[in-house]
C-alpha cells in the first residue's frame, strides 16, 4: 500500500526550528526551514545530517516550501541552501520573499557583527539563497514537476504567511505553518478548502488554550499601558517587527488619538518604514477595512509612534516603546529591558508567545534574578505583564480548521509536548481519525488508500435508476457494472455498448464453462428436475427456470444434463455463464459438487 512519511526536523514536540521533512509519492518536501531562538550552539538549525551525512541536499529535496518570514520558520534558509548545499527550488509567497532577507540580514548583523559569532551564513550567502526562490499566488496551482503540485492558501498570523497543500497523484498534504483563525486589525482570518488531505499537518503553540475575547483583552492592555504612564513610568513591548507591531501600534495609536495623550510612542528605528512601505506593497494581503480605507488613510502611517533612537531610552518620563525582538533574546528590546528592569515604576508587556531559553520565556515563569552574558546579575523589578495577541490558532482555532478541511489523519507540530498530548486526544474523541505528535527525528508512518477518480456516463446512470435501483447515496459504496476506458489519462465508466461505438470494437459474447460429476441414478431429466427443485429451495430471490429445451437457468446461467457413456448413473452437469454473473457461477458449481440431497423429488 502506498504511505506518507512525516519526520520533524525541528518543531516535533517544541516550539520553534521549524523543519518538517516530507516522503510522499516517492517525493520529498521540506515545510520550513527555521532555527531556534533559546540555542546559540548547533542545536540552533535543524540537524540536516538526519537527511544526508556527506552529499548535498539537492540529490535528496525535490523542493523546500516555507510558510512566512518569523525567523523559526525561515532562519536556517541560508544556512541550509549555501552552507550545507541545495539548488533546487524553494517557494514562498511574495510579501515572505520581500521580506525573509531583511530580517535574515538584522539576525545575521546581531550574531555575527554584534556576537562575534562564527559558522554563521553571510550577506552574500542570504542573496545567492533568495534567487532559488520562486514566488507562489494565493490559490494558484504551481506544478513542481510532471507529479507534484502544491498550493497556497491564506493562514492571517503576519503579512504574507501561507498554508500550503501538496499532492502527488491522488495523496496529499497540507501544512498550516503559524496560522489564526479570528480576524485581527490588520490581517483576515486563516481560510481553506474542503480538500480532504490524507494529513493535516497543523501547529499546535496554544493547544490548550481558549482565548478570550479579543476586545477584552485590547481593553487590559490599554489599561495597563494607561495606568504606566500616568504613575510616571515607561513601558517596554518587545515585538518582531512585523505582524503583532502592527497590530498593537494600529491600537495604541487610536487609544492615543481618542484620550489626547501626549506621552511619546517609539518604534525601533528603520523597521517602521520598512514595515509601511511592504503593508503598502502588498496591501491586498491585509483585511476588508484596510483596504476599504487605504485610498483615503493609510493605518499604517502614524500620527503619535516616532522612531527610536537608543538615546531616548534614558530619557526622564513616560514614555511606550515597541523593540525588536519579540523574545528579549537580542537586540535591542533586550538592551532596554537591561536598563529598565531595576525600576517598579516600569513595566513589560510580552504580546506573543517565548521559547523556553530566552528572557522572555524566564521573566514570564517568575524569574526575578537573571544571569546575563559575562556572569552579571540583572535584578528585575519592573512590572512583567503576559498578555496574548499572538496571532496562533487556539485549541478551538485547530478544531476549526479540521472541521474546514475534513482530513483523514492529523499531525501536530510546534507545540509543547504536554499540551500537545491534551489536544490530541480531543481531536481524536471528537472527529474519530487518528492523531500524531512525533517528537524530532521520529518519523509518522501513515498508510494512505488512493481513490481513482472515474467519470460515469449519464446514459449507464440511467439504466441503473431503470433497473429499479435506488438513487446512490453518495456515502455508501454501490456496485456499477459497466466498461472502464480511459481517454486523456482520464478514466470513464460507460456502457459496454458506449464503450464499443467510442472505440469502434465488434461485440463479442464471453461465457465461462464448467463441468461437474455427479451421482444420480435417475434419467437425465428427473436428474434435472432435481437440480431444479434444490436450486429452489437454496437459492431465495433469484429467477431459477426449468426451460423446454431440457435446461435450468439461474439469472444467466445455463445448466446442462448428460450421462457419461460407460455409468448412466455418472452424471455430467455443463454450466455455462456471463462475466456478470461469476461469483454466482462459481458458487453453483461448488455446490452441485456436493451431491444432491437425499429425498428430492
Amino acid at each position: 500500500m502506498p504511505e506518507i512519511k512525516v519526520t520533524p526536523l525541528g518543531a516535533g514536540q517544541d516550539v520553534g526550528r521549524s523543519c518538517i521533512l516530507v516522503s510522499i509519492g516517492g517525493k520529498n518536501i521540506m515545510l520550513d526551514c527555521g532555527m531556534h531562538m533559546g540555542y546559540n550552539d548547533d542545536r540552533r538549525f535543524p540537524d540536516f545530517s538526519y537527511i544526508v551525512q556527506n552529499s548535498r541536499l539537492t540529490d535528496f529535496l525535490d523542493c523546500v516550501i516555507i510558510s512566512h518570514f518569523h525567523l523559526d520558520h525561515c532562519g536556517a534558509l541560508p544556512y541550509m541552501s549555501e552552507m550545507v548545499g541545495y539548488d533546487g527550488p524553494i517557494y514562498m509567497t511574495h510579501p515572505t520573499k520581500a521580506i525573509c532577507p531583511i530580517l535574515l540580514e538584522d539576525f545575521r548583523k546581531i550574531t555575527v557583527d554584534k556576537k562575534g559569532e562564527t559558522n554563521f551564513f553571510t550577506s552574500q550567502m542570504i542573496k545567492d539563497c533568495m534567487k532559488k526562490v520562486i514566488p507562489l499566488n494565493l490559490h494558484q496551482t504551481v506544478q513542481v514537476d510532471d507529479e507534484l503540485e502544491i498550493k497556497a492558501y491564506y493562514a492571517g498570523h503576519v503579512l504574507g504567511a501561507a498554508m500550503v497543500h501538496i499532492k502527488v497523484g491522488s495523496e496529499s498534504v497540507v501544512y498550516t505553518g503559524d496560522y489564526n483563525m479570528t480576524p485581527d486589525r490588520h490581517l483576515g482570518a486563516a481560510w481553506i478548502d474542503k480538500c480532504r488531505p490524507d494529513i493535516l499537518i497543523s501547529e499546535s503553540t496554544y493547544a490548550t488554550t481558549i482565548r478570550d475575547s479579543k476586545r477584552c483583552r485590547e481593553r487590559d492592555f490599554l489599561k495597563k499601558v494607561h495606568e504606566s504612564i500616568e504613575r510616571g513610568g515607561k513601558v517596554l513591548i518587545p515585538v518582531f517587527a512585523l505582524g503583532r507591531a502592527q497590530e498593537l501600534c494600529i491600537l495604541l495609536e487610536t487609544f492615543w488619538e481618542r484620550m489626547n495623550l501626549k506621552a511619546p510612542i517609539y518604534f525601533s528605528t528603520g523597521l517602521t518604514e520598512k514595515a509601511n512601505h511592504y503593508y503598502k506593497l502588498f496591501i491586498t494581503w491585509t483585511n476588508q477595512k484596510i483596504r476599504k480605507t487605504f485610498v483615503q488613510r493609510n493605518m499604517f502611517e502614524f500620527k503619535h509612534i516616532k522612531a527610536f533612537d537608543r538615546s531616548y531610552a534614558d530619557n526622564p518620563g513616560p514614555m511606550v516603546v515597541f523593540a525588536t525582538p519579540g523574545m528579549l533574546h537580542a537586540g535591542q528590546s533586550l538592551q532596554i529591558f537591561k536598563k529598565w528592569a531595576g525600576n517598579e515604576k516600569n513595566m513589560v508587556i510580552m504580546p506573543g508567545y517565548c521559547v523556553q531559553g530566552t528572557i522572555g520565556h524566564k521573566i514570564l515563569n517568575g524569574q526575578r534574578k537573571l544571569e546575563m552574558e559575562g556572569r552579571t546579575t540583572l535584578d528585575v523589578k519592573l512590572q512583567v505583564e503576559y498578555m496574548s495577541f499572538s496571532a496562533h490558532a487556539d485549541a478551538k482555532g485547530i478544531m476549526q480548521l479540521i472541521r474546514m478541511a475534513e482530513p483523514r489523519n492529523m499531525l501536530l507540530v510546534h507545540g509543547e509536548a504536554v499540551k500537545m498530548e491534551f489536544l490530541k486526544g480531543k481531536i481524536e474523541q471528537e472527529f474519530s481519525i487518528d492523531c500524531y505528535m512525533p517528537a524530532n527525528g521520529e518519523t509518522t508512518t501513515i498508510t494512505t488508500n488512493p481513490s481513482v477518480p472515474v467519470d460515469m456516463s449519464l446514459s449507464l446512470l440511467k439504466r441503473e435508476m431503470a433497473l429499479g435501483g435506488p438513487l446512490p447515496d453518495p456515502k455508501k459504496p454501490r456496485t456499477m457494472h459497466g466498461t472502464l476506458i480511459m481517454k486523456e489519462n482520464s478514466l470513464k465508466l460507460v456502457s459496454s455498448e458506449q464503450a464499443l461505438k467510442e472505440l469502434g470494437l465488434n461485440e463479442y459474447q464471453l461465457r465461462f464453462t464448467c463441468r461437474v460429476q455427479l451421482q444420480d441414478p435417475h434419467s437425465d431429466v428427473d436428474t434435472l428436475h432435481r437440480i431444479y427443485t434444490h436450486l429452489k429451495n437454496v437459492l431465495k430471490g433469484y429467477t431459477i427456470q426449468h426451460l423446454p429445451d431440457s435446461t435450468v437457468m439461474v439469472e444467466s446461467i445455463v445448466i446442462k444434463v448428460t450421462s457419461s457413456a460407460e455409468d448412466s448413473s455418472t452424471k455430467v452437469l455443463l454450466l455455462s455463464w456471463s462475466y456478470q454473473d461469476e461469483d454466482l457461477g462459481s458458487y453453483l458449481s461448488s455446490l452441485l459438487k456436493k451431491g444432491l440431497p437425499s429425498g428430492l423429488c
